[in-house]
């Protein structure tokens, strides 16, 4: 007989940083990182968001362009954070030093992050929407359908993004960022199947997730082949324009499609899902058991698993469950051997 696999929406998320992970519940948010001397710092702090207390936030399309922007603010004050720790011994300060921090006012820092910030965009939208357009206008010289030149523009585009995934995935950095961020999944698909938040249990739950931010950005390049397909203009500036202009309207679909994935196993929404799982394969890798012990400082941190997990599945956890002794294991897939003793428990727990 197989056997049942429940699962339920727990509403925590977050992103890897530089040697860490980050999580946030509701308004509440943790940085956990790994220190240069093996320590964990952990630093819990709040973010309301920019839009803060606005109906706004409860108008579908219109939503997903604040947490779009409110996740990219506070992923960059995540990582800078992070990156506070390996910061190389600052030297006598430059001319150059000088004139940033005149120029700042004194914040030199949040200057930088934000002009770093600004140039990061240009650089995506340079990349991912202009360079793919302006590959599909060259090829339209020998295609004359217009159709399907929308279509090339937007395959393009998921080329040029895979194939830049791939190339900084080589990097040293990056690749563990990828184990920093297979861990903070593989900790939501533990506590969410039900499964007591340990090292050995983290270390047997499926690195890929629904509502992951690489997910994400599929479905925004998906969405845009849509949207192109439909909405034209002659003018070749006014088509970059247009692309760069409807970035907001892209984001707000593209986030009400994987907050639906997340809150659902329905045949059809799991089938939309598949290509963002089959990217995660490349944005995410297996963490070791220190990246792992990071990531479960940085979740309760912020968020009560024990009480999730006797609200959503009724049973409450005791010493002998958090014991953490099962072997090592290299598949990435979510097993299913802790199910009859969760069950068990809860179903003692009903008779009592």
């Amino acid at each position: 007989m197989k056997k049942r696999k429940v699962k339920h929406y727990s509403g925590i998320g977050g992103q890897a940083v530089l040697e860490g992970v980050m999580m946030r519940n509701k308004d509440m948010y943790a940085v956990a990182v790994r220190k240069p001397d093996g320590d964990i710092a952990v630093e819990i702090d709040e973010y309301h968001g920019i839009a803060y207390g606005s109906k706004l936030l409860n108008i579908p399309f219109i939503r997903g362009i604040f947490v779009f922007i409110d996740s990219l603010i506070l992923g960059l004050k995540s990582l800078n954070y992070s990156s506070s720790f390996y910061e190389e011994e600052k030297e006598k300060p430059s001319k150059l030093d000088e004139g940033l921090d005149q120029v700042s006012g004194g914040h030199e820092d949040t200057f930088l992050m934000v002009v770093t910030t600004l140039l990061s965009f240009v650089f995506a939208i340079a990349l991912f929407m202009v360079l793919p357009y302006a590959l599909s206008e060259v090829l339209a010289k020998f295609v004359r359908n217009a159709s399907l030149i929308a279509i090339i523009e937007g395959v393009l585009r998921i080329v040029i993004f895979i194939l830049y995934i791939l190339l900084i995935s080589r990097m040293k950095d990056i690749k563990r960022l990828f184990q920093y961020h297979g861990a903070e999944h593989k900790c939501i698909n533990c506590i969410e199947k039900g499964r007591p938040l340990t090292v050995g249990n983290v270390r047997k739950s499926s690195r890929l997730h629904k509502r992951c931010g690489s997910s994400f950005i599929l479905f925004v390049m998906l969405v845009s082949i849509v949207l192109f397909f439909f909405i034209r203009v002659d003018s070749y500036v006014l088509r970059v324009v247009v692309r760069i202009a409807l970035i907001p309207v892209i984001s707000g679909i593209s986030y009400e499609i994987i907050r639906l994935a997340g809150r659902t196993d329905f045949f059809l929404v799991s089938l939309i899902s598949a290509p963002g799982l089959w990217l995660q394969k490349l944005t995410t890798k297996e963490p070791d058991d220190s990246m792992i012990e990071v990531a479960i400082k940085s979740v309760e941190a912020v968020f009560d698993w024990k009480q999730y997990l006797k609200d959503s599945f009724g049973y409450e956890i005791d010493d002998s469950w958090l014991n953490d002794d099962e072997p090592s294991s290299d598949d990435d897939e979510d097993t299913d051997d802790l199910e009859p003793k969760l069950e068990d428990n809860a179903a003692s727990s009903d008779e009592e």
